[in-house]
């Protein structure tokens, strides 16, 4: 059995994984009995965000598999768990849609991508069987690449310890990463989702290493910002349980089919129901744009926050702040 402990990045190396924009697609499968590959090098996850940590881990998963002549594979799920674990959840907020997921994963030129159905009978799965009839009986895993916390299995039973047994009995290799540190912070998700709800933007796009993204359509809204000279787009998230960040001003890129616009964006409170997590308004003013764009697919990138949310006592003194919130916006665009 080969065990290899890896203490490639601390406070020291702040370098990033940089995005290879590779030609070749991803080949994805949510059916194991398509799955035939040669020596799969194999690493298990949620990977939501697909942060800095996880890029690590990705980058380290390839050079593996390149160096035995093997080829990358990313096993992940969907539903998210904890949604089968527990089914009243109400609080779970994701960085990226499974889309999102899998777009930024063709980015880092993975071989192969896994999306297993997260169901009540996988869920209750003991790591040994997981071991046993997935890793081994369907994958035919050649080597296993896992995190430094990494636990799997029914009541997380599964660890590094019990994989070493498993690594020896069934003849693959296994290599263990460290944590991923930036500025004495370990990356987590669960931290950057924090970074998020408190509007602190810099350090969520720091962690993820790249802006953070929302996805969404254009929906009808009451028009107000129209009558102030600054019309807003309204916008519903692609999915419901995609986070959106905390109450403020933020400074935003606009995609649309037309094009991409620099913008400034409002998250406030929206008291009827909609998609978004917690209810939340999401109007954006697209800085030089004029046009119908209701129904429309438009893609938000965070770029900073401008200021929290506040409450003016008239019109002109909210017409006022949103001149100054559009040239703090174009001061944070454009650098």
């Amino acid at each position: 059995m080969c065990v290899r402990f890896l203490y490639f990045y601390n406070r020291r190396d702040t370098s990033k994984p940089s995005f290879l924009n590779s030609s070749e697609k991803v080949k994805i499968y949510t059916d194991l009995n398509q799955f035939q590959v040669k020596r799969p090098v194999v690493t298990i996850g949620t990977f939501d965000g697909i942060h800095l940590g996880h890029q690590k881990v990705i980058a380290r998963l390839r050079d593996f598999a390149w160096q035995h002549n093997g080829e990358s594979v990313i096993f992940t799920f969907h539903t998210h768990p904890r949604l089968v674990t527990s089914p009243d959840e109400t609080s779970l907020r994701l960085l990226t849609t499974l889309k999102e997921k899998t777009e930024l994963l063709e980015k880092f030129g993975i071989d192969h991508l896994i999306i297993y159905p997260f169901n009540r009978d996988f869920a209750n799965f003991t790591y040994h069987e997981f071991v046993e009839k997935i890793l081994v009986e369907k994958l035919r895993t050649h080597c296993l690449v896992v995190g430094y916390d990494h636990k799997f299995g029914r009541n997380r039973e599964g660890g590094f310890e019990y994989l070493q047994k498993c690594a020896d009995k069934y003849h693959f290799h296994i290599e263990k990463l460290d944590a991923l540190l930036v500025e004495a912070d370990s990356v987590s998700s669960t931290k950057i989702r924090n970074a998020l709800e408190n509007g602190d933007i810099q350090k969520a796009n720091q962690f993820l290493g790249y802006p953070f993204t929302l996805h969404g359509t254009v929906v009808s809204g009451n028009q107000l910002g129209r009558k102030l000279g600054f019309p807003t787009a309204n916008i519903e998230s692609s999915d419901k349980y995609k986070i959106i960040p905390g109450y403020g001003v933020y400074a935003v890129k606009v995609r649309l089919k037309q094009g991409e616009y620099n913008g400034m964006l409002n998250i406030g409170t929206r008291p009827t129901f909609n998609n978004n997590a917690d209810n939340r308004s999401i109007e954006v003013n697209i800085f030089d744009f004029d046009g119908d764009i209701y129904g429309q697919e438009i893609t938000l990138r965070f770029v900073g926050k401008i200021r929290d949310e506040q409450k003016f006592s008239d019109m002109h003194r909210l017409a006022a702040q949103l001149e100054k919130d559009r040239e703090t916006a174009q001061s944070l665009l454009s650098k």
